[in-house]
């Protein structure tokens, strides 16, 4: 019920996530790359940033070394990303999108969610929508993107990942509760590696388990988290689509198996974080002036390190050498650390950001 003690209105979301998609653009453009293992990033240096189907048959994924994926997949062909290309797509992409609706949230360049409750063209189906909107992407860009449908955000994105890639999945108000319990906890959004397997220890493996615990309880074991897991294994999201969303920050961070203390390995491991953050930095389409180092400790104490410059910072190596500088503040450490972050903000647009000032040569 809303306000007026009316039935609160169905949402109708799609969440559209491209397949692969600087792999693909690549695999479009360079023939010899079709039907080929391909990971877009740095070969000798640095992670994966996006990688072809081909090379995910041998494990190969984003933000692992190079390394180890040369390693997985001997025959992995490696591309320099060309990110003003894949920028170009996604403007072809999302300028179909607005052709359905004004209530674009993009999350990347390749990936966003649409409220289509009240669409442009007047179609009413949401289901009909996304299937048009697959096939003008196919058309246009002669690339393929699935599709989740849903009555709301956290379901959306779910079902979009189900039946990738060129795949479509529609999950009704009906169908909601069950969709969820079926699905194992790793699958949710914000349960990653280290919080499924802290879930497991505790007898969770899919939504269902997670459905029979108490909100109490989950907010015991999983402090201000608990309220979200209990919301999403019950397919609850109220949160509305955002349009033009603003960055605050972006980044990224890991948990490691074993904490570190040597200032080689805590280097090396801050070097894999850096690239998978400025990898989502370049998704973003952002340009930013301050780096923040997040540091947890082996007693879960955090420290964080902040340093600005006075422009913005030009390139991933920037960015990593600010990250080490302040990460060496920290050592040598006594106890180890259990956790490693990094992160850009003071954001701008990377058009704005760009721009020529006045009075300046060009």
């Amino acid at each position: 019920m809303n306000d007026a003690g009316e039935p609160a209105r169905v949402r109708k979301i799609i969440h559209v996530d491209m397949d692969a998609f600087y792999a693909s653009v690549e695999q479009r453009d360079n023939p010899h790359l079709r039907g080929r293992p391909v990971a877009v990033g740095g070969m000798h240096r640095g992670v994966v940033a996006a990688a072809s189907y081909e090379a995910r048959a041998y494990g190969v994924h984003s933000a692992m070394p190079s390394v180890t994926a040369m390693r997985r997949c001997p025959d992995l062909v490696f591309v320099k990303p060309r990110f003003d290309v894949y920028r170009e797509v996604s403007r072809q992409i999302r300028a179909i999108f607005a052709d359905y609706t004004p209530h674009i949230e993009p999350l990347s360049l390749d990936e966003a969610y649409l409220d289509v409750t009240e669409d442009l063209r007047g179609i009413g189906i949401a289901t009909t929508i996304a299937e048009q909107i697959r096939a003008r992407i196919r058309s246009e860009t002669g690339l393929t993107a699935s599709a989740g449908v849903s009555y709301n955000k956290f379901l959306a994105k779910l079902a979009s990942d189900q039946n990738k890639p060129d795949g479509l999945c529609v999950v009704t108000p009906r169908q909601g509760l069950a969709f969820v319990a079926a699905l194992p906890v790793k699958r949710f959004h914000g349960v990653g590696p280290v919080t499924a397997a802290r879930m497991a220890r505790l007898g969770i493996e899919t939504g269902a388990d997670l459905r029979a615990q108490s909100l109490a309880w989950l907010e015991a074991h999983f402090g201000r988290s608990g309220g979200y897991y209990h919301r999403a294994a019950r397919g609850e999201d109220d949160r509305p689509v955002r349009a033009d969303r603003p960055y605050k920050s972006v980044g990224a961070e890991r948990t490691f198996d074993t904490d570190l203390v040597e200032a080689a390995d805590l280097s090396a491991e801050l070097a894999r974080i850096a690239g998978y953050a400025w990898a989502r930095v370049e998704r973003a389409e952002v340009s930013g002036r301050t780096v923040t180092l997040k540091v947890k400790f082996q007693d879960f104490r955090i420290v964080t390190r902040a340093h600005s410059t006075s422009g913005a910072i030009q390139d991933e190596a920037e960015f990593l050498a600010i990250g080490r500088h302040l990460l060496h503040g920290l050592l040598p450490v006594e106890r180890g650390i259990r956790l490693l972050g990094l992160t850009l903000s003071g954001l701008k647009p990377l058009e704005e950001a760009a721009m020529p000032q006045l009075g300046l040569p060009i």
